[in-house]
């Protein structure tokens, strides 16, 4: 399946497999469900976006990161429906898409068994919850932030797709510090960590939009590393 992704993705722009960007991932998925992905492209110049997507998943993009105001880092959990390469693409200041994989050996189902708020029943009662700390990280501003949402791929019977599509960081000038649109392959309660350059200190504001159309909206404040 690269081929043919790397033709849909990437629209005919250089690729190269390029060990600078670091992705980490463990090499057995435990839990297909809530798989974790890091990314991590400081060392790539003037990285500007990041896609993570898994060849063989049924939805194969995960998310569509723009860093803005923000490091090229990212962390966050996906689904995994079956054994397959799980990669971060990284578009770089010569134009060049620059990537990495890994094989990822999973049990399967992560994309079409029903999330487990759904099956609690419980889900309305807190969607758009959302939890997140922020702590100085050198000259970077490490942010953490998780929001309630099913995250239903339309994969399921009878569920159709509905899921966060949109998440916005903006600093205390009203700047914008990163932006993202994500997909259904993303976990249940969906939760992130960026590297942040705000412009001004203060508070970083996150803002979300489902695919129902449904905002949701936080204050973090900076504080110190929380601990555990």
């Amino acid at each position: 399946m690269w081929t043919y992704h790397a033709a849909r993705l990437f629209k005919g722009a250089p690729v190269v497999f390029d060990p600078r960007v670091r992705l980490q991932v463990p090499m057995i998925a435990e839990n297909q469900h809530q798989f974790p992905v890091t990314v991590d492209a400081r060392t790539i110049a003037g990285a500007s976006r990041i896609i993570v997507f898994a060849d063989l998943n049924p939805l194969t993009q995960a998310v569509d990161f723009r860093p803005l105001h923000a490091a090229p880092f990212l962390s966050l959990r996906i689904k995994l429906d079956q054994r397959t390469p799980v990669r971060a693409a990284v578009l770089g200041a010569d134009g060049a898409w620059h990537v990495s994989g890994v094989w990822v050996d999973a049990a399967g189902g992560g994309c079409s068994a029903p999330p487990v708020s759904r099956a609690k029943g419980d889900w309305a009662l807190h969607l758009g919850e959302m939890r997140g700390s922020a702590w100085k990280e050198g000259d970077d501003l490490r942010l953490r932030v998780s929001i309630r949402h099913p995250m239903d791929t339309g994969l399921v019977e009878n569920i159709p797709s509905f899921h966060i599509e949109t998440i916005h960081l903006r600093d205390a000038a009203g700047v914008e510090l990163a932006s993202m649109t994500v997909e259904g392959s993303v976990s249940e309660d969906p939760a992130f960590t960026f590297l942040l350059r705000p412009t001004r200190e203060g508070p970083v504001k996150v803002q979300a939009r489902d695919s129902e159309g449904r905002e949701y909206q936080g204050v973090i404040g900076p504080q110190s590393r929380p601990h555990g």
